[in-house]
């Protein structure tokens, strides 16, 4: 005898048991991107917000590392004949346009307790115990030409920037950039037998007692040494026309 019962329970048992239909599906994946749209349009300005403070705090102590380095005489860096920081700062600015006398700055975990001839920690590529006691990261601006420099970088410490350096000059009641590697002296010049240049070539003949300058810090893929001492490096630092972030800076005798 046949069990009639089984087809009925069959047949409600599908009706009861379905799945969700493409119109509800369709329904929901668009209440869930609406619910996105509004997150990201409250939290991503937030967020951008957020790292736009952390640049500019990294901003602030490049500058200020830049600055404290240009008018800081130290042993064995270039030029080794000079007699006071602002002799120094000119040939830094002077030359840093040209990738073989590139300006970096950086961060190195240093050893406190030794200090190198020039006054600056020994670096440490490998370290242990609590910043602050037993390393400290130092900021530094060395040019790549500095015998130092490649030892700080075994222990550099975030990111590593270059920078291109253009004085400022007075024009027409402003400030303007004037042309790379080069300074001028101010117009009109002071009276002087013999007269001042118009571009010195050293600080003696440099008639005011300013450089303004425009600073371009501009970042690099790797701190390899091989790399920032080798064409690799040239050939992007001549291309390099879009920096990480500018300063306008000066430094006085």
């Amino acid at each position: 005898m046949q069990n009639l019962a089984k087809p009925a329970l069959r047949s409600r048992f599908n009706r009861n048991g379905s799945a969700f239909t493409l119109m509800e599906t369709v329904i929901a994946i668009g209440v869930l991107a609406v619910l996105l749209t509004g997150f990201i349009a409250v939290f991503t300005p937030a967020a951008q917000g957020i790292r736009r403070s952390i640049s500019s705090q990294q901003a602030d102590r490049l500058t200020t590392t830049l600055e404290r380095e240009l008018d800081t005489l130290r042993s064995g860096q270039a030029p080794a004949d000079a007699t006071t920081g602002f002799e120094k700062a000119f040939t830094w600015l002077k030359e840093g346009n040209d990738a073989a006398n590139a300006i970096f700055v950086y961060q190195y975990r240093g050893d406190p307790s030794t200090i190198r001839p020039d006054g600056t920690p020994e670096p440490l590529a490998q370290i242990s115990g609590q910043p602050g006691t037993d390393y400290i990261v130092q900021s530094m601006a060395r040019r790549v030409g500095d015998a130092e420099f490649a030892r700080d970088l075994t222990a550099i410490e975030g990111a590593i920037f270059f920078v291109k350096s253009t004085q400022l000059i007075f024009s027409g009641n402003e400030m303007i950039l004037g042309t790379a590697g080069k300074i001028t002296n101010p117009v009109p010049l002071p009276v002087r037998t013999p007269p001042y240049p118009s571009e010195p070539d050293n600080v003696a003949d440099y008639a005011d007692a300013v450089i303004p300058f425009s600073a371009e810090f501009h970042s690099v893929p790797t701190k390899a040494i091989t790399y920032l001492t080798g064409t690799k490096f040239q050939e992007h630092f001549a291309s390099a026309k879009r920096p990480v972030f500018t300063r306008n800076l000066a430094v006085r005798r």
